[in-house]
This record gives structure tokens, C-alpha cells and sequence, in this order.
């Protein structure tokens, strides 16, 4: 008999963070390895971030606080919400916790019950499907297509509604793909779910401010009907460079709020005490950088599809928002090349040409893969030589 839970044989341990780690290793190893797989930015945490740290260490701030946010921070995301997203919120419907990563694992532990759907667009974050089943539910996967911009339709959404429909899970702007729901969008999706009363949306606003195009950021929860319905998660991780730092929160139901509580209660406990004095000083503190950052970052995204697509076989879409692409490597697969599927491609990627990426299927769609831009434009300009002449070498 193995002591091994059983749970375990139904995830795989998250590819972003085995390509990551192996970029690393083989750096360690002399290797000159470019890793484009890491969703996190290169920019440090803002000073005026880091002294707030600094003075709540000072000041004592470093015993435990309450299990599910500190005052001030709920505050702070209390505003925050008010302010960017006209949302009102009171502190029972304000949860925090280590990571948004934490937010949703605790979300899907406190709701799902065995054999629950949840519906899971696909190209999606890795950790969704692995997070459902954890909780003892059953993904269900729903293939967007390249000519959709990657996004869910109305009637794919309308198809895959069950009985069993639980959850519907919308990132935007989207990890892997960038790709970013328009106001317009968001409404005809919410015109199917306002049918279904029973079904709730759990919307990953992480790269909120990491968005390119002039349509202004909205989330679903901004439809008044589908509120009270909706789990509205953010963080500091990505829009504040605190990756590190590990605080992610969500806006909510009572109900579903109080019942993460109950689970962090048992887990974690409390965030750690200083980066939440860290994160309220970032919501309320300048956002100024913010749109600097994001203007660098345009700047990359808009050389590496540029680049991309001057590479014979590779095609890549111009995402809106986050700081990922997502091209096709589709015809660089088959007997001429002898790479068989894209996981082989981004393996021979790194051997050969030490540069590091995520495969497609790693996000539910074969035949892509992910690179991230969140690096300095010197790297990213070697690693689409380096791209460029391992794909032209494939024939």
C-alpha cells in the first residue's frame, strides 16, 4: 500500500514552474539558457512597497493578524474595488489570502462537491484543472479557437452547461494567451449565465493593468445581476512586481467568503504580516508606474510578434493584455522535422538553442507554445535569434 494519497495520481506538478526550474539547473550548469518561461516580471518592487515593509517590520507589524486579511488591507481592497471597478464590497465579502493562487485552490475546497463541473476555457492557466480535481471536481474543458482570439464564445459557453455546472472560470487578460474580454464580450457571455441561476463565475483579474488596447478594463462581476454570483479574484503578484510577497485577494458572495475563511483557517492561517502592510501601501500608494511598466511591456510584445512572425512555420497572434504570446508551431510538426508533438519542440528548443519555453498542450491546446516577455528586450532579442535560427534549422 503506497502512502502516497491517492488524490496526487490525478495532478501533475505545474509546467511553468518544471520549465522554470530547469532553465535554472541548466544556468547552474554553465549553460547560457534564456528562460521565456517564467510568468513574472522582471521590474523589482517599488521602493515606497518596500519601505512600507520596512517600517511595519520595525514597528513590530510581525505577530498574527486575522486569518483572512488585516483591516487596513481589506480596507485597501475595499477601495480599490470601489475605485477601478465601481464594485461595493464590505469586509465579509473580502477575503485574502497567500497568493491568488490560494484564493482559488480555498474557493474550489469550500464549493465543489464530487463531480461538479467546472468549466475551464482552454488555452488555460495550468493550475485550474489540477486545483478542480484536487477538490474532487471534474474539468470541463472548453477548446477556444485561434480564430476566436482564443476566447469563449456565447455558444460554445451554452453547450457546455450542465446539470453538474458548478463553476466558470474567465481570465482576463488571459494566461497563457494575453488575450483580453472586451465590455461588449463579457455581456453576451453574461446574457447565457443569466439563465443559469445556479452557476458560478469565477473571474482571475490578475493582469488587470497589464492591458494594450484602448477599451477600458471590465470584469463580470460588473454586470449587476451576476454579482452576487461572482468571485472576483486579484493580487499584487504581477501589476506590482511582488511576486514574492504572495498576497492575492478576492471580492465575493458572504457565503463563499466565509466558507474560504473556515478552509485558510485550516491551512495557512493568516497571510504573513508584513507583505500585507507591503500590499496596502501598493493599492493605495502612486500607481504611476504602472502605465510606465505597461508601455515597456507593449514595447516587448510588440518586437516579439513582430519577430515571431518573420520565422518561417511559426504564426502569433497580437494579445491585448498580460505579458505572454502564444504562437503556433503546428507546421513545424511531422515527418519533415521529426518533432512530433510541441512538447518535443519546446524540449529540442532548449537543448539546442538554450532557450526556455511552455508547451502548448501544458495549457490544453497542442500545437502552441507560451513564451513570456517579461524579461529585458536584450534577452528577448537574442532569444528570437536564437528562435529564428533553431526553427530555420529544422528542415
Amino acid at each position: 500500500m503506497s502512502i502516497i494519497s491517492d488524490n496526487l495520481k490525478r495532478i501533475k506538478p505545474s509546467p511553468t514552474i518544471a520549465v522554470t526550474q530547469k532553465a535554472r539547473e541548466l544556468r547552474a550548469a554553465g549553460k547560457d539558457v534564456i528562460g521565456l518561461g517564467a510568468g513574472e516580471p522582471d521590474f523589482d518592487t517599488p521602493n515606497n512597497i518596500k519601505n512600507a515593509a520596512i517600517k511595519a517590520i520595525r514597528g513590530g507589524d510581525t505577530k498574527y493578524t486575522a486569518v483572512d486579511g488585516t483591516p487596513a488591507l481589506k480596507k485597501a481592497i475595499i477601495r480599490k474595488f470601489k475605485k477601478e471597478n465601481n464594485l461595493r464590497y464590505s469586509n465579509e465579502e473580502v477575503t485574502v489570502g497567500t497568493g491568488g493562487k490560494q484564493v482559488l485552490y480555498n474557493a474550489f475546497m469550500a464549493t465543489l462537491n464530487r463531480g461538479d463541473e467546472v468549466i475551464i476555457p482552454a488555452p488555460f492557466w495550468v493550475s485550474y484543472p489540477d486545483m478542480v480535481l484536487l477538490a474532487g471536481g471534474k474539468p470541463k474543458i472548453v477548446k477556444c479557437n485561434e480564430s476566436d482570439n482564443f476566447k469563449l464564445t456565447p455558444q460554445k459557453l451554452r453547450r457546455a452547461i450542465s446539470k453538474k455546472t458548478k463553476w466558470l472560470i474567465l481570465n482576463s487578460p488571459s494566461n497563457p494567451t494575453g488575450a483580453s474580454y472586451t465590455k461588449t464580450e463579457i455581456k453576451k457571455l453574461s446574457q447565457v449565465l443569466i439563465k443559469y441561476k445556479k452557476i458560478q463565475i469565477l473571474s482571475d483579474d490578475i493582469y488587470e493593468h497589464i492591458t494594450y488596447d484602448k477599451d477600458k478594463f471590465f470584469t463580470i462581476a460588473q454586470i449587476p445581476s451576476l454579482k452576487n454570483r461572482t468571485l472576483t479574484m486579484n493580487g499584487v503578484s504581477k501589476s506590482y512586481a511582488m511576486t514574492g510577497w504572495r498576497i492575492g485577494y478576492a471580492g465575493g458572495p458572504k457565503e463563499i467568503i466565509k466558507a474560504i475563511r473556515k478552509v485558510q483557517s485550516q491551512s495557512t492561517s493568516n497571510p504573513s504580516s508584513v507583505s500585507q502592510a507591503a500590499a496596502v501601501e501598493a493599492l493605495n500608494g502612486t500607481q504611476n508606474f504602472i502605465k510606465v511598466r505597461s508601455k515597456e511591456f507593449k514595447k516587448r510584445r510588440d518586437f516579439v510578434v513582430r519577430s515571431l512572425n518573420k520565422i518561417k512555420g511559426i504564426n502569433c497572434l497580437t494579445p491585448n493584455g498580460a505579458f505572454y504570446v502564444f504562437p503556433s508551431c503546428k507546421k513545424l510538426l511531422g515527418k519533415k522535422t521529426k518533432l512530433k508533438t510541441d512538447s518535443e519542440f519546446v524540449e529540442k528548443l532548449l537543448e539546442k538553442a538554450n532557450v526556455a519555453v511552455v508547451q502548448g498542450s501544458a495549457f490544453g491546446s497542442p500545437g502552441y507554445f507560451r513564451i513570456s516577455y517579461a524579461t529585458s528586450m536584450q534577452k528577448l532579442k537574442i532569444a528570437m535569434e536564437r528562435i529564428k535560427s533553431f526553427c530555420n534549422n529544422l528542415d
